[in-house]
């Protein structure tokens, strides 16, 4: 089931994606839970805006998260998860762009699977994750990498406004344990990896945030992205590719 998140008559919407139309929902499924749908149904066409598909509190991303990104950074692989904080004021949708920062040197794209909590999750344990997953998207943990290299850690180089891409729907039926993930710059694939390589799982990784934080309806953790990473310039167009999901398409400009 593709959860969506769009914009009629001004005003922002959820519904469920049935092939070329929109079945709208009544309610906020974050804040309620439910998805309850109404008589409401649209087309799903060119007119129809997207918009980034939840609205997180926080953004959970986590580092060095496949062999090969570890072995490209040449950082030794990690013995627990490495979190660190996007603020909501980075998320943008699909075919939204990404705004390169005023004296940057390299803005990197990054590849990553998306988990999106669906109720309030507090130390959560491996074998109840599952229960507190709402469903999937594509994300893109842009990054300004001399600036992450400069300060040693990574919130001003990851915290950008325009730096987390995520959408374009959420996808609820999936098993996230074995998905291809691409990069795609101006058509050409740059990154290419599958999620059966994650050093720590989608369980992992649940378990283990929810027990230094409260994990709240509506929030992301991006999951790390494979080996390829790479420049994006302006007037490139990126796009984000996970099996089973979909594809999530932004442009970049100054």
């Amino acid at each position: 089931m593709k959860i969506v998140r769009f914009v009629k008559n001004g005003v922002p919407l959820h519904g469920i994606l049935k092939g070329n139309v929109i079945s709208t929902l009544a309610e906020n499924p974050f804040l309620e839970g439910k998805l309850i749908e109404t008589d409401d149904i649209i087309p799903f066409d060119e007119n129809i805006k997207l918009l980034p598909p939840c609205e997180p509190s926080k953004i959970v991303a986590v580092g060095l998260n496949y062999k090969s990104h570890a072995e490209e950074m040449k950082i030794p692989l990690p013995d627990e998860p490495i979190i660190f904080l996007k603020p909501s004021t980075a998320v943008i949708g699909h075919k939204d762009y990404i705004v390169l920062p005023e004296n940057f040197r390299r803005v990197d794209y990054e590849c990553e699977l998306a988990v999106v909590i669906g109720k309030k999750a507090k130390k959560v344990s491996e074998k109840e994750a599952r229960d507190y997953i709402f469903g999937y998207t594509c994300f893109n943990d842009v990054t300004e990498r001399t600036n992450q290299k400069k300060d040693g850690q990574w919130t001003r180089a990851k915290g950008y406004d325009t730096f987390a891409p995520v959408g374009p729907w959420i996808e609820t039926e999936v098993d996230p344990s074995s998905l291809k993930i691409e990069t795609i710059l101006n058509g050409n694939v740059v990154q290419s990896g599958n999620t059966e390589n994650l050093i720590f799982s989608v369980e992992k990784l649940v378990a283990f945030i929810s027990n230094v934080m409260t994990l709240l309806p509506g929030d992301i953790i991006a999951t790390g992205t494979p080996a390829g990473i790479g420049p994006i310039k302006e007037g490139d167009t990126v796009e984000i590719r996970i099996e089973h999901i979909g594809t999530l398409t932004n442009y970049v400009k100054k």
